[in-house]
């Protein structure tokens, strides 16, 4: 299983370039923004995948990268779904 995983390592890992590039061309000519779900939980998945591939091809710097790109993605998504006039409401 271990062999498989780390051979298919690279594709999973360049498909979260992919798919975080893809998010940030949407968010740069305005079709998507930073408040969309769509947008930040791409990158989430985005980070995800390059992080797997960073399991089996160490970089730590690249690994701190990622979990830093990940966290901003759960920010923002905690902000789509519990935005400000929520919180305000219930204090």
């Amino acid at each position: 299983m271990h062999s498989f995983l780390m051979k298919i390592s690279n594709p999973v890992g360049i498909t979260g370039v992919l798919i975080v590039l893809i998010a940030y061309y949407f968010l740069s000519i305005g079709r998507w923004s930073a408040n969309q779900f769509k947008y930040q939980w791409t990158n989430f998945i985005g980070a995800w995948l390059i992080l797997f591939s960073l399991y089996f091809h160490w970089n730590l710097s690249s690994v701190l990268i990622e979990i830093a790109w990940i966290a901003i993605s759960l920010v923002g998504i905690f902000r789509i779904y519990f935005p400000k006039k929520m919180v305000k409401n219930t204090q």
